[in-house]
Parts: C-alpha cells; structure tokens; sequence
C-alpha cells in the first residue's frame, strides 16, 4: 500500500480506444495526475498488479476480457482489491450498472466524457481513498500502542498476584492477619487476575489485527470442535454439568484453524456460563444460498431482549453479571476474527427461547461438487 505524500496521483486508464484514452490522458496530465495507459484487459491488469495505482478508470466493452471481468479479478486479488475503479461506460441500463457496483466499482461515467465530470469524480474517490488510508494507518498506530500498554501492564499485574497468592498462603487461620484483612487480599488478587485476563485479551486482539493474511484451508470442524471441548472446555463442562449435542455431519468450510478454535471456545464458555442450570448446547450449521455457511450454537438460557442483543459484540460490554465474571471482550475478538475471514456475527434470541449465536464462513466449493 503507498503512503500518503506529496507526489502525484497515479491513474491507470483500461480502454482499448485510442481516441478515448488520448483525450483522457490530455485533461488528466493537465490536473497534475500521473496517468498509466492499457489498451485491453489483459495488460491492464498485469499493470495494476505491477504499478498498483491510486484509481483505475476501465471501459466496459473490450474484447476478450471485459471490465467487469477485469474489475472481478482485481477485486479478487490481495494487492490490488482496495483500489477505486471507475467504469467508463456508454451503457445506461440500470442492470449493467448494478453489475458494476456489485462487483466492487465505485462509481460510472458515461461516454462521451464532460471533462469536469471526470475530474469531479476521479477528485472524489481519491480524497476517499486517502482519508481509508489515513484510517487505516491511524488504526495501526492504535493497535501498536495498545498492544505495548498491554505488554508492559502483564508483568507488574502478575507480580501483583503472585504476591497476593503468598501473602494468602501465609495467612492461616492461627496468624494475626484477620478475616477482613485477608477477604481485603482476595478482592486484590481477584482484580490482578481480571486485570491480567483483559492485557491477554488486548493482546489477542492486537495480535489478530496485525496479521494482515491468513492462509484459508479447508476446515474439519468436527475435529476443532472435539478438541475445543475436550482441551479447554473440559473442566467448564464438568462443574457446569453442561451437555452439547453435535451435529452427525459438518460441511467443509474455509478458514485459519487457530481462529476458528477461538471462536467456538468463546461461544461455547458463554453458553456454558450463561445457559440454564444445567446448561444443554445444540450445534449445528447452515449452507447458504450465498456460498457461506453459517455455523451456531444454540443454549438454553433465559433469552436476549432486541435492547440487549444490539449491544452484543461491543468491547467491555457485559449482558449477565450472575454466576460468573469476565472481561466482556470475547465476543469482539469474535467478531474481529470471522470479519478477517470474510463472514458475520450475529445473534438469535427470543426471551424464554434461548439464544442461537451465529458466525459464517465461506464454503469450500470443491467440497460441494458433485462426485
């Protein structure tokens, strides 16, 4: 990705009329852009890859390879998928430009080209582009701060509790320390080890921010469940008493393992903690006509009421203070993963039915031929 600096933007025209692309490149080179020209599809996007520039302006009717096919397989690709593209068109049907729009163009102009249309709108989408890279880089700047605070602040809060916990193993029943003093130590060391669950958090989050790309596989979710359940979830579900019912069968989905195991053990411990007594899970999935498929977990809680359910995802936010105590930041690690891994969040719920929460994944198309 370029940095935000003083030299010039740079457009990359796609048309295979030479008529076109002169007049484009003179009133282009006159407002101070840096203009790249291709006269098909095919070297256009070998260019984009190559140069990556600011904004494409692609023609619609090309031979061979089209501009909605050129801009699909831009969009497709990690390096180029950012950049606005503005199909040039002398198409006016209304279906043809919601194509565009669905496959990730930004914006139309119509042939023949008004020159201050064109800088009006190539002027726009570049100022949007600009204040996207600024956020993201102030993004990055925030996640690297609170990815130090939260490094520095691990060690003196496990210090803090280590000596809680000596200080309380010294404590017997015979010392001269009494029984407010020491209930006095334990709220000290209940709040070190809050205080340490969220810097393990923060970092988590801070961790699944700076990967940038994860390699998609395909996944077997029968096995990242069992394990999730059998490593993690194990003592949880012998003290909660908890019972999960597992679908026969799982459709193959696309994703990055560790993530997804950090998913269901976030869903999974909420309904652990927040189900009826004692709690009973139902998982299950669902193919979609979308090419997703959404995965959830079903509990037999109390239920959310719409005001609640809105709040769901948020940092810090908490719905249940009964029984157990957290942090209030596993569901936006949640949502922070499957939004990396290109599916949603969401929740189902209905007072006195239980809760069903959600989160997709896209399918593994192979998978899904038939044989």
């Amino acid at each position: 990705m370029k940095t935000i600096n003083s030299q010039p933007d740079t457009i990359l025209l796609i048309d295979d009329v030479p008529d076109n692309l002169t007049v484009l490149c003179d009133f282009l080179h006159h407002a101070n852009y840096q203009v790249l020209v291709t006269t098909s599809g095919e070297q256009g996007l070998k260019t984009a890859l190559y140069a990556l520039p600011d904004l494409i302006l692609l023609d619609v009717l090309m031979p061979v390879i089209d501009g909605f096919a050129v801009c699909r397989q831009l969009k497709s690709q990690a390096q180029t998928k950012d950049i606005p593209i503005i199909f040039m068109t002398a198409l006016s049907h209304t279906t043809e430009k919601i194509k565009g729009f669905q496959l990730g163009a930004v914006d139309y102009i119509t042939k023949p080209f008004q020159q201050e249309e064109v800088l009006a709108r190539v002027n726009s989408h570049l100022t949007i582009r600009k204040q996207q890279r600024l956020l993201q880089t102030r993004n990055q700047e925030l996640d690297a701060f609170a990815h130090t605070v939260a490094h520095d602040l691990k060690n003196p809060l496990g210090g803090i509790l280590g000596m809680m916990e000596l200080i309380l193993e010294d404590a017997v029943p015979n010392s001269p320390v009494n029984a407010a003093t020491i209930k006095q130590l334990q709220l000290v060391k209940q709040a070190a080890l809050q205080g340490l669950n969220i810097v393990a958090a923060l970092l988590k989050l801070a961790g699944i921010s700076r990967h940038s790309q994860v390699e998609f596989i395909p996944l077997n979710m029968s096995e990242i469940v069992a394990r999730v359940t059998k490593q993690y979830l194990a003592q949880m579900m012998k003290e909660s008493q908890g019972q999960i019912s597992f679908p026969d069968q799982w459709p193959v989905a696309l994703g990055y393992t560790p993530w997804v195991e950090e998913i269901w053990t976030n869903y999974l411990s909420n309904g652990l903690k927040y189900g009826d007594i004692p709690p009973h899970l139902q998982l299950g999935s669902t193919l979609q006509s979308n090419g997703m498929i959404r995965f959830w977990v079903h509990d037999n809680g109390p239920g959310l009421t719409p005001e609640a359910q809105s709040k769901l995802f948020t940092p810090f936010t908490r719905l249940h203070t009964r029984r157990v105590e957290g942090h209030g930041l596993g569901l936006t690690i949640v949502r922070q993963i499957v939004e990396k891994l290109g599916g949603e969040t969401g929740v189902e719920s209905e007072i006195g039915q239980g809760s069903r929460f959600y989160f997709t994944l896209p399918a593994d198309r192979q998978s899904l031929q038939p044989i």
